[in-house]
This record gives structure tokens, C-alpha cells and sequence, in this order.
């Protein structure tokens, strides 16, 4: 079902329905600043299944998830002083950090290596649900068969099962760009996408050379 909001300004009433659908064990559709994601609680188990169900994902591939601030990913993901560094300049937006995971994560989103990705959104209806639920969100986005799908009418059409579609006009088609940030404050590029690479190495002057995409 469509629930049309406003991009700038959520309408207060239209997220807490969001999170009451989550709270719930809904399924919905949201703007992530980048594409639309497909998320839920991530705390709710069988929501996260029946995200995968939705998605027609196989479980083999873990999903990342939102949170709402740095403080949120420390609870998540273990951070160092120089991942701290790092991730203060960029967030929030598009970019998701992969990182090792704390126990507090559900095993059912973890990768083999136990690392977890982690985003902060800059999308307003986004960061409004986040603080409104208070648990991070499964976060996948809205494609089928690598199509990413803009349309929010679209989405609710294609994917049977979502409980809740926010639709806050045409989404983007570029997902976030994707960073492993290493031990010793080194930086992988795991994937370019909307977030821009010379802001990521900004800091140290020049860019180094972007190892092979692994996502």
C-alpha cells in the first residue's frame, strides 16, 4: 500500500505508521537517500526472513542495515579511533561501512567473516523512522535480477508482500558506495556508487589506487 510523504518534511503521523507496521513485524519499502530499501526491524527474525521472501534473496547473502547515528554503529560494530575518523566525516550519507560485528547483531545478517554493513542515511523520512523505532532497519534495495526500481508505485506492484510503501517521489538508481574499513585506518573500496571517492581519502591528500570491486 502507498503512503505518500513529504520528501523534506515528513508527516509525523505517516512515519509512526510506518513504525507501527514495523513493530509489528511489517515489511516496507522506504527512501534511503540513494535508492529505495526494502527493510524491517532488525530485531524481528521472521521479519528479516520474510524480507528475503519478498526480495527473493537467498539467505547465503546478508543484508546491511541503518542506523541512526556514530553511537547506534558502535553498538553493532566494533570501532576504532580511526574507523571513528573516518566515518565522522562521512556520515550521515551514502556510503555503508562493512565492519566487524559486536554479539548484539542477529547471526541471520552476518557474513562468514562476522562483519556486518553499517549506513547512516541522510534521507529525512529515513532518519525520522530510525529514531522513531529506536533499532536499526534492514536495509536492501528495492531491484529484482540487478534492476534497481525508482518508482514507488512500481515497487508496491513488484514486490507482493510489503505491508507499506513510503512513497516520497521517483528514488535514485545508484546505490551507496561501499567501504571495509581495515584495522590499521586503511580503506577498501568495496563497491563506487553515489557516495563520491575523493571525499573518502580527502584526508590524505590523494587517492590511492581502488582495489577490484568485491560487492
Amino acid at each position: 500500500m502507498l503512503l505518500p510523504i513529504n520528501p523534506a518534511h515528513p508527516e509525523p503521523r505517516k512515519i509512526a505508521r510506518a513504525v507501527e507496521a514495523m513493530r509489528a513485524g511489517g515489511v516496507i519499502a522506504y527512501p534511503t537517500g540513494t535508492v529505495y530499501g526494502i527493510g524491517c526491524n532488525l530485531m524481528d527474525r521472521k521479519a528479516i526472513e520474510r524480507v528475503y521472501a519478498i526480495k527473493g534473496a537467498a539467505q547465503k547473502k546478508p543484508f546491511s542495515f541503518l542506523c541512526y547515528d556514530l553511537s547506534d554503529i558502535a553498538r553493532y560494530a566494533r570501532v576504532d579511533d580511526a574507523a571513528y575518523r573516518i566515518m565522522r566525516r562521512l556520515v550521515p550519507g551514502p556510503y555503508t561501512f562493512v565492519l566487524e560485528a559486536t554479539k548484539e547483531v542477529p547471526r541471520l545478517v552476518l557474513t562468514k567473516r562476522n562483519t556486518v554493513g553499517i549506513r547512516v542515511p541522510d534521507h529525512p523520512a529515513a532518519r525520522m523512522l530510525l529514531q522513531q523505532l529506536g533499532e536499526p532497519i534492514i536495509s536492501t534495495s528495492a531491484s529484482k535480477e540487478g534492476r534497481i526500481e525508482t518508482d514507488p508505485a512500481e515497487i508496491d506492484r513488484m514486490f507482493a508482500g510489503l505491508d507499506l510503501v513510503l512513497d516520497a517521489g521517483p528514488g535514485g538508481h545508484v546505490p551507496s558506495t561501499v567501504l571495509a574499513i581495515l584495522e590499521n585506518g586503511q580503506i577498501e573500496v568495496l563497491r563506487e556508487g553515489a557516495g563520491p571517492i575523493d571525499a573518502v581519502f580527502a584526508p590524505q591528500g590523494s587517492r590511492p589506487p581502488v582495489p577490484p570491486s568485491e560487492a
